[in-house]
């Protein structure tokens, strides 16, 4: 390999793929209306149901900007078409809660592609500021699963992620990896190379929640490591 194919595999990198806003926004949404459902369950007011709705729609776009990046405020913020999408989410969730509880197939499918599009998203983001590939890659799995996260602590539960189940971090990160490696191994161009990635994600979700695999738990009940 010659000594500018390294820049040039960087530069190939750092340009931002095109996927439109409309996956963003749509994520958002239904990122919005699964916790407010929380909010429902929990039988919060609709403070609550907002609150819980802006945390899990943008949380994670909201930590990878704030921990990683900072360039200025982020674009969540900056375009109102978010917080649009939020409170669109809170309120299909008040008016039409009932109808969405029998969606719940509808809506695992939507969250496992809006999970790999995030972590596109993220991991692009982070390629094009210059931080390193192990960086990029937390920060594609943060952007992914953040929401959530904050979704759990403010509801005083212990955060999915944290506990043996079906694969959701891991396969935000199974979709990070493929688009490094089509990126950077095969100089696919990165718009296909992400949508690669997302595909491998929400395989990696649904296939766990189809044929139930898990993780396990690293100790046993007595401490101890491994099976």
């Amino acid at each position: 390999m010659s000594a500018v194919d390294p820049l040039r595999a960087q530069q190939f990198l750092e340009r931002p793929f095109a996927l439109d806003i409309a996956f963003d926004l749509a994520a958002t949404f239904l990122f919005a209306v699964t916790g407010s459902l929380i909010a429902r369950k929990k039988r919060y007011d609709a403070v609550g149901a907002i609150v819980l709705a802006f945390v899990t729609g943008l949380g994670g776009a909201l930590l990878r900007d704030a921990l990683f990046l900072r360039e200025g405020p982020p674009a969540v913020i900056t375009d109102g078409r978010y917080l649009g999408a939020v409170l669109a989410g809170a309120a299909a969730t008040f008016f039409f809660s009932k109808h969405l509880q029998r969606l719940r197939l509808v809506f695992m499918l939507a969250d496992a592609l809006a999970l790999g599009t995030y972590a596109m998203v993220g991991e692009q983001k982070a390629l094009a500021a210059g931080l390193p590939v192990l960086t990029a890659l937390l920060v594609a799995v943060v952007n992914a699963v953040g929401g959530g996260v904050l979704r759990d602590v403010l509801v005083r539960e212990e955060p999915l992620i944290f506990k043996p189940g079906e694969f959701y971090a891991l396969a935000a990160l199974a979709g990070a990896v493929a688009f490094l490696g089509l990126a950077r191994g095969l100089h696919l161009p990165p718009t296909l190379a992400a949508l690669v990635g997302i595909a491998v994600a929400f395989a990696a979700r649904m296939l766990s929640v189809r044929l139930g695999w898990r993780t396990g738990a690293l100790w046993d009940e007595e401490g101890r490591s491994g099976p």
